[in-house]
């Protein structure tokens, strides 16, 4: 797979933002308007006023990455738009990058199973 893979950090920009940015400007949206550092492994999503579009920067050690995506058909499930910064799992976010609700996505719970006398 090219991107992010195993347990990452995903901070999602609710509004959107303009299209042409590239990987330097949306380093700068991350800096100035979600108060983070674009550099330290996190992911971020933005997304554009037309819900089919989504672009995610992240650093994966050696430089910045830019992942683009626009579906061919159907529309991304985005949160309410507002000013803001939220969070999802990094299983969520393969359901977004998908175009399947990622709201409907919960972390797996632990089992415990109890200890038997012995």
């Amino acid at each position: 797979m090219i991107g992010p893979t195993g347990a990452v950090r995903v901070m999602v920009a609710t509004k959107p933002v303009d299209f042409r940015k590239g990987a330097e400007g949306l380093a700068t949206l991350v800096r100035e308007t979600m108060t983070a550092d674009p550099f330290s492994g996190t992911v971020y999503v933005f997304r554009a006023k037309r819900a089919d579009r989504v672009k995610l920067i992240y650093w994966d050690g050696t430089g910045l990455c830019l992942f683009a995506k626009r579906l061919e058909d159907g529309i991304f499930r985005w949160p309410k738009i507002e000013d803001g910064v939220m969070r999802l799992s990094a299983a969520q976010l393969s359901a977004l990058l998908e175009g399947l609700d990622w709201r409907r996505v919960h972390e797996a719970r632990e089992t415990v199973t109890p200890m038997q006398p012995g």
